[in-house]
């Protein structure tokens, strides 16, 4: 079985790429990314993968079996980005696609959502064998947030007392292998998320264990904690988006007690003091 993966120079790219290195009996992945170069300690094969040139997609992907579609980061773009992915699959005649999409996405309030409904949807219609992989939050998508915690000596943000079931990366991309490596998860929609869910405060109560001292959580209005973000040097758009989800976070957008993840990958996940053990670490 050919495998190939999408935006394999990204973070979650690189951890597929290693976790499909873990199934012996899976011929080396391949690895697509708009700029190769960058893919160069990987030690894979690589070939040239640019969503905005949908014409040299198919012959990216002559030979694949199974695609791994990493979702676009380019958020506003993602739905004829990922639309071209499915096409130029249909003309290379690949069997199966496996894509990441959002926790909840059918009832989710953020504004990610939409996107990613428009590509299961796109997926469906298809005539392709599909899996869909909706993940929930990366725990790391914190790191940030806690190096700030400790500089300021306070954890902000808009996600009052939403519950968190957040996983590390490597958990999502051990979950992508486990799905590529076999056959029987056609037509499923899986909600990806960690076993252990949490709160802001919890955060900022584990921030301070390793600090030493008391980072206590401050919750802000939405439109306050975008201005915060925006002052730490965050684009006026992106930030708006970031405390908008976060605000969905309040309403337990991010939360997900099924335990498929942990039940894909055939271990618990990734508990958040790790997380924060390393984000405090490399400070």
């Amino acid at each position: 079985m050919t495998i190939a993966v999408t935006g394999a120079s990204g973070h979650l790219g690189r951890l597929a790429l290693t976790s499909l290195a873990t199934h012996a009996h899976l011929s080396p992945p391949i690895a697509l990314a708009r700029d190769p170069a960058k893919l160069g300690d990987q030690g894979v094969a690589v070939r040239r993968f640019d969503y905005d040139r949908p014409d040299d997609l198919p012959t990216s992907l002559a030979g694949i079996e199974t695609l791994i579609l990493i979702s676009s980061s380019e958020v506003g773009k993602r739905i004829a980005q990922h639309r071209a992915v499915i096409a130029a699959a249909k003309a290379a005649g690949v069997a199966r696609v496996i894509y990441t999409s959002l926790l909840h996405a059918d009832a989710s309030p953020l504004s990610l959502a939409q996107e990613h409904l428009a590509t299961e949807a796109d997926l469906a219609a298809s005539g392709l064998r599909f899996t869909i992989l909706r993940n929930g939050w990366y725990s790391e998508n914190y790191a940030g947030s806690i190096q700030a915690a400790l500089h300021h000596g306070a954890l902000v943000g808009s996600a009052a007392d939403g519950r968190i079931s957040s996983a590390a990366r490597a958990d999502y991309a051990e979950a992508l292998a486990v799905v590529a490596a076999a056959g029987d998860h056609d037509g499923k929609t899986y909600e990806l998320a960690g076993d252990q869910a949490w709160r802001m405060t919890d955060l900022a109560a584990e921030i301070s264990r390793h600090a030493g001292r008391d980072i206590p959580y401050r919750n802000l209005p939405e439109s306050d904690y975008a201005t915060v973000l925006i002052s730490a040097g965050l684009p006026a758009e992106l930030a708006h988006a970031v405390a908008g989800w976060d605000a969905g976070a309040a309403q337990d957008a991010l939360f997900d007690e099924s335990g498929q993840l942990s039940s894909l990958i055939g271990h618990p996940t990734t508990p958040l003091l790790v997380t924060v053990a390393q984000a405090v670490q490399h400070g």
